[in-house]
């Protein structure tokens, strides 16, 4: 018995020196599936694209994108929606210091579909966002860049003047880049309201699924910056 009752001292020991390790590897009440601990706020600033245009909130690109991220273990990232529909590029621009507030950690722009719906000359276009995005980065606020598109019935010299915008802007500021903001929705008429500009709650959740990888790709580059 007193073989027994020492050996049983000596595992409750070991059991108490394992106790510190046992804790060193299990996740806090508040970090989420990633491990991370702090929680991340991102603007998602756009026009209607973003905004939700004729869709229910719940639905509009913001709010699928959370849940999503939440459905993958990023418990603690908000996004918040700061679309605005009928905005330019410079209209986006205009906002900026109050649709994107000092606590922010990181902001998802996707302007520049309404330049080119009304055929506004591409330079202007560029300069606005290069504005933003320098004042964004002034202020230690990361850019993920979502691109868009010409119409294709714009013309060849405006489509080539165009389409060059975005990709020239995340080089020039090496942003994580999404290089079409409607990929996987524009051309499916299904996916799309009867305006066949603006997607339906069905395509806002395919965009959503087409982007989430770049999404979050930019939230672990958030992650390690902090």
């Amino acid at each position: 018995m007193r073989h027994t009752g020492i050996a049983a001292a000596r595992l409750l020991v070991a059991s108490l020196f394992a106790l510190p390790a046992l804790f060193a590897v299990l996740p806090s009440a508040a970090q989420d599936a990633t491990g991370a601990s702090e929680p991340l706020s991102i603007v998602a600033l756009g026009d209607s694209l973003m905004a939700g245009y004729d869709l229910p909130s719940a639905a509009a690109f913001p709010n699928v994108l959370e849940r999503r991220l939440k459905e993958e273990g990023y418990e603690n990232v908000t996004i918040v929606n700061a679309g605005v529909s009928g905005d330019t590029a410079s209209g986006g621009l205009a906002r900026l210091d109050w649709s994107v507030p000092d606590e922010t950690d990181g902001v998802i722009l996707e302007l520049g579909a309404n330049d080119m719906l009304r055929g506004l000359d591409p330079q202007i276009t560029y300069a606005a966002l290069d504005e933003a995005i320098a004042r964004l980065q002034e202020r230690d606020i990361p850019v993920l860049l979502a691109g868009m598109l010409a119409a294709r019935n714009m013309g060849a010299d405006y489509v080539e003047a165009f389409d060059a915008i975005y990709p020239r802007l995340a080089e020039e500021h090496d942003l994580v880049y999404y290089p079409f903001f409607l990929e996987g929705a524009l051309t499916n008429p299904a996916l799309m309201l009867d305006d066949g500009i603006h997607p339906n709650a069905a395509g806002v959740e395919v965009m959503v699924d087409n982007m989430l990888p770049t999404i979050i790709r930019f939230i672990e580059r958030l992650r390690a910056q902090s």
